[in-house]
């Protein structure tokens, strides 16, 4: 089958598996493994839009596949693809070497097909991407399936010479670059999908492939699923690249956009037809005003709701709020990054900016109005926080154990920033004023350090309390005290209290030894690194908290067999009703068109 495009996630390091990488923590707070095997949702936005105008668009998870089967042969893979587009996601900065590794094994078998980049950090380094020879073009700006759209167009009908009407493109011409004005911000989601979970679907019954578009290792087992509410922000946390600041500089975009109530029950109503996953809803729904979230929940309501929702707060709650998310809802949880446990801190950085008081009594309400799973995440490498201030973390999950009566249903975690500062974030472009010294600044300087053997040198910073090296100390013995608390007061298992010791114990090991390392000759680095890479590989995953701390209880993961099978059916048939009317011409994709009010 020959595709329009084909979509690419790359690991964060192409070759991952003979390199010898001591990632240590900077992937256990989330779902995917140290390769960040997860690919970023638009991918399915795009691949569902593509498709509504009778384009064959197919997302081959590269960092997946390789993770699942150790002889996995991408370059195999890649040359048997029939494609007259490939596109490649540099969403997450730490994909900078194994995106452009792809890019560059793409050329090699397919030399005369484009290669398309996109994502926020494309956004940002779209100068830099365009001068490799391997990218033919960067696609700027945090919605892009209409743009995909037209430049494709032009690419199926030859019109090699008029990428000037397409905004937020940067391509290149005879050794000429062009950047064209980032102007297309739309105002309004609604007419794409975040994610495209019927978009999946429908592609492992029309391409017959189940693990090419899985989201990450173990989705099977443990299928989480997300909502994308918003894009920009209202809140502008200096270290984070997704803030109202940051959106402004890398993606024009000057204010919020909500999705529509409506369009998020549709795809709450769609997902729970086949799991039932805690779904969780990315970015703070309060974002979009009182009324905006009495619709919502109202609409909750009114639906035989069988998921978990999962709501994530990016400031404090009254008492009310919780009230009606348990009327709203047979089941919730909730997720706070504190990151610190000092008030000035988290004002100063822009998270949670109440007291201490407010945060407790917060949590006091969302208890008593039945919240399932509270998940309190604290942060090390953050703007004037010293070795004690992390420390005081601990502390302060002590005291809201105790003000919260010992519920068994709070979580506490930690990590580190890490391994990037986020680009275009207030911090990274005004280091000095924020607290921070950078070592990295080029899209290469990312690249080197990824690939560097210990987590502590990939780190990009340093902040104006701590080295990287306090950084690395104050992330492992705050983990290890958490480790401690929450044996001591019945949160964890013996045996998971035992296994998170050892690995911290043996991650300081290998710090250590990775430093004598570096000060061999290089004849004799390799050698050693390759000594050790099976015993770093095994403590490399859930190293400062038990692999099961993040999960929620998932008493039924699929629906069965028949209903999955009715569902792709179901969409398979409005393909072909869709391809019937693209054929008859009521479905042009040359009359794509962008509207001014979407210009900015």
């Amino acid at each position: 089958m020959k595709y329009d495009l084909v979509l690419l996630h790359p690991p964060t390091v192409y070759d991952f598996r003979k390199e010898m990488l001591f990632t240590g923590p900077i992937s256990d707070v989330v779902p995917s493994s140290p390769v960040f095997e997860m690919y970023p949702i638009g991918l399915t936005s795009i691949g569902d839009y593509l498709e509504r105008y009778g384009l064959k668009v197919k997302i081959i998870n590269i960092a997946n596949r390789m993770l699942l089967n150790p002889n996995f042969d991408v370059e195999k893979k890649i040359k048997g693809i029939k494609t007259k587009a490939f596109g490649i996601d540099l969403h997450w900065l730490p994909h900078a070497n194994g995106s452009v590794e792809l890019a560059k094994i793409i050329k090699k078998y397919h030399p005369d097909t484009p290669v398309l980049f996109g994502g926020l950090s494309s956004t940002y380094f779209h100068k830099e991407l365009i001068e490799y020879p391997c990218i033919d073009f960067v696609v700027r700006g945090d919605t892009t399936e209409k743009l995909i759209l037209m430049l494709l167009n032009k690419l199926e009908n030859k019109e090699n010479d008029s990428f000037f009407d397409i905004p937020n493109l940067t391509w290149k011409r005879n050794n000429q670059y062009f950047y064209n004005e980032l102007t297309y911000v739309p105002d309004s989601l609604d007419e794409f999908e975040f994610p495209g979970y019927r978009y999946i679907i429908r592609s492992v019954f029309k391409y017959f492939n189940l693990l090419d578009p899985l989201p990450y290792k173990g989705w099977i087992q443990y299928p989480n699923t997300a909502i994308l509410t918003s894009k920009g922000c209202t809140y502008n946390c200096l270290i984070c690249g997704g803030s109202k600041n940051a959106y402004e500089l890398n993606c024009n975009r000057k204010k919020l956009v909500m999705r529509s109530p409506k369009k998020m029950l549709e795809d709450i109503a769609f997902i729970q037809r086949f799991t039932r996953a805690p779904i969780f809803l990315l970015n703070d729904i309060r974002q979009g005003g009182k009324e905006y979230v009495d619709e919502f929940l109202s609409g909750l309501e009114k639906m035989d709701l069988k998921n978990e929702i999962v709501f994530e707060l990016f400031n404090y709650a009254d008492e009310e709020f919780f009230r009606r998310l348990d009327r709203a809802m047979p089941k919730y949880s909730i997720e706070l990054t504190l990151e610190s446990a000092d008030e000035d801190i988290r004002k100063y950085n822009g998270k949670l900016p109440c007291t201490n008081t407010k945060v407790i009594e917060m949590l006091q309400y969302a208890l008593k109005h039945n919240c399932a799973k509270i998940d309190l995440f604290f942060m090390t490498g953050i703007p004037n926080q010293d070795y004690e201030s992390a420390m005081r973390n601990v502390d302060f999950c002590e005291i809201i154990h105790k003000e919260c009566d010992e519920s068994s249903r709070i979580s506490y975690f930690v990590a580190p920033l890490s391994p990037f500062l986020d680009p275009g974030s207030p911090a990274f472009e005004n280091p000095d004023k924020y607290g921070y010294k950078k070592f990295c600044y080029t899209l290469e300087d990312f690249r080197a350090a990824m690939k560097q053997p210990s987590w502590k040198n990939m780190l990009s910073y340093e902040t104006n309390k701590m080295t990287r090296e306090e950084i690395v100390r104050a992330t492992y013995d705050s983990a290890l005290r958490l480790n401690e608390f929450k044996f001591r007061h019945n949160i964890i298992t013996k045996d998971v209290y035992d296994e998170v010791a050892h690995k911290i114990s043996k991650s300081v090991e290998f710090l250590h030894r990775l430093d004598e390392i570096e000060h061999l000759p290089d004849s004799l680095k390799s050698d050693e690194l390759a000594k050790i890479k099976d015993e770093v590989d095994k403590i490399n995953r859930h190293s400062i908290c038990g692999k099961n701390e993040l999960k929620w209880e998932v008493k039924k993961l699929f629906a069965d067999i028949p209903s999955l099978t009715y569902i792709g059916a179901e969409l398979l048939v409005t393909e072909i009703i869709k391809g019937i009317k693209c054929r008859l011409g009521k479905i042009d994709r040359n009359m794509v068109v962008i509207s001014k009010s979407n210009h900015k």
